[in-house]
């Protein structure tokens, strides 16, 4: 049963980003957080998603303002590069501290 307590501090939080609460978002943005900048190949591999799924997320992340994206050439091939913008790191890091203090505050 959820005490007041607990109910206030979930209301507290309903703030949570939802642009990087989906599963997807959140894990291009944490990768893209610890690296400069990664090419859009290198993502779907380490993520394991495809190109559609992958394009559609990185499109919706660009859209809210929280990563830039860089096409260009690496030879004679495209590459398409992706990077956190400076607002995109600062909303990680707000993600990061609302979600850890909402987890901290629900008791054992």
């Amino acid at each position: 049963m959820a005490t007041p307590e607990m109910s206030a501090s979930v209301a507290a939080h309903s703030d949570i980003d939802r642009l990087i609460h989906e599963p997807a978002r959140f894990q291009v943005m944490a990768l893209l957080y610890v690296i400069e900048s990664a090419d859009f190949t290198f993502l779907m591999g380490q993520l394991g998603l495809t190109w559609g799924n992958l394009s559609a997320h990185i499109t919706k992340l660009e859209e809210g303002g929280y990563v830039t994206v860089e096409k260009g050439f690496k030879g004679k091939r495209p590459q398409t590069m992706l990077s956190l913008t400076k607002q995109g790191r600062k909303a990680f890091q707000a993600y990061r501290q609302t979600m850890r203090q909402m987890l901290d505050d629900i008791p054992e």
